[in-house]
């Protein structure tokens, strides 16, 4: 029986080259055969990705009961497929924090407090003595640059750094921070993109003492591109809210270049978001100075005033 290998919804690039990386790292090393998926449809960014080192897109997995499953980048119920929990979970990689799946057998784990999963996948292939093929070395190098923000967000520690170095050597890529700058051109492109679809574009939901919290982040290079689209941008996270029934919704527009974000907010309680940032919202946005990382920078911070 195959075992899936998928991350979250709105798959980011950690999360599909995460299950392509694994799930080629496990098929060396078990009997039985593991397979990349995804839950949903892949970014721009991720497309570049895969195009560049001819990657494989991971097949569509929507449903899982009674499956076997390895999960990478989250392990919250809520950010996985309706059935997961009737689903046979043998493993997880991540480097989030600890979710509310639970398990009824012992499973392999993978958990460290880095800058992206593909990290911590590259030193699970350094323990079982796996060779990582170039093309999977040069996607999980990308990986890695764009969760971490190439270096530049406060999650990134030097084992990323370090990892990334060695994957270029094996990617034959000498210039990987232009590379990296290639990639986040792709990342920023809005042109044609609805205001749903700049919404969504990174978004995760987050249960905060029973109240729901969106969090989307578009990562660009000049967020000034979207000045104009702000009031429609608000506008459409009113009518998710409202669709939805969510408490909160941000979106954070994160500058590469100028290393912070503007932060958009609709609420029920606005306050919460001024205390959890001590900051004024004015025409419900604000800007954050150095805030480059929703997982380190924001949620830490949103979540006790739940």
């Amino acid at each position: 029986m195959s075992v899936y290998v998928f991350g979250h919804k709105v798959p980011d690039s950690d999360s599909i080259v995460g299950a392509i990386s694994i799930a080629y790292l496990k098929n060396q090393v078990e009997d039985e055969e593991y397979i990349p998926a995804r839950q949903g449809e892949i970014s721009a960014e991720t497309e570049f990705i895969l195009n560049k080192f001819g990657g494989k897109l991971p097949e569509l997995k929507t449903t899982v009961a009674g499956e076997r499953v390895y999960l990478v980048d989250d392990s919250d119920s809520h950010l996985f497929q309706d059935d997961i929990k009737e689903a046979t979970i043998l493993g997880i990689t991540d480097h989030h924090k600890l979710g509310d799946l639970t398990t009824n057998a012992p499973l392999e784990m993978w958990v460290r407090p880095i800058g992206c999963s593909n990290t911590v996948v590259y030193e699970m292939y350094q323990s079982y003595g796996v060779e990582i093929p170039k093309d999977i070395a040069g996607m999980m190098m990308m990986a890695i640059l764009s969760d971490t923000v190439i270096f530049k967000s406060p999650t990134c520690t030097k084992v990323d750094t370090r990892v990334v170095k060695e994957l270029s050597k094996i990617a034959e890529v000498e210039d990987y921070k232009a590379l990296a700058m290639e990639m986040f051109i792709v990342k920023s492109a809005v042109d044609g993109s609805s205001a749903r679809e700049l919404n969504t574009r990174d978004y995760k939901e987050f249960d905060m003492n029973g109240s729901m919290v969106a969090v989307n982040q578009l990562e660009m290079i000049d967020i000034s591109a979207l000045d104009a689209r702000k009031e429609e941008i608000l506008e459409d996270m009113r009518a998710m809210k409202e669709e939805k029934n969510l408490h909160t919704v941000l979106t954070l527009l994160t500058d590469i270049m100028k290393e912070g974000s503007q932060l958009l907010c609709v609420s029920d309680a606005p306050q919460k978001i001024e205390a959890a940032f001590d900051a004024k919202l004015e025409n419900n946005q604000v800007w954050l100075d150095k805030v480059l990382s929703r997982k380190k920078q924001v949620i830490p911070f949103v979540q006790p005033q739940f």
